[in-house]
């Protein structure tokens, strides 16, 4: 990884949004490990291991916003 990689992935993980959504991203994913070590979920579980998929991938989807808004922020500054 470049110095410039290195520099805008500091600058990703110093904003509070991405921050705060890294947390909940790691949130659901260890909620979620709980229910890949069952063979068999109940109804109520299977339900749950959804909407905590959904809710992982919405997150991570703003995380990527994020990112690539700093990306596309620092790319329009002249060096």
């Amino acid at each position: 990884m470049s110095l410039d990689h290195v520099a805008l992935d500091e600058r990703i993980h110093q904003d509070d949004e991405y921050r705060k959504l890294e947390q909940e991203h790691n949130e659901y994913e260890k909620r979620l490990l709980l229910y890949t070590d069952k063979v068999v979920l109940s109804d109520d579980e299977q339900i749950e291991e959804t909407r905590l998929k959904k809710k992982k991938l919405q997150v991570k989807d703003r995380m990527a916003a994020i990112a690539r808004r700093i990306r596309e922020g620092t790319a329009a500054q002249p060096s």
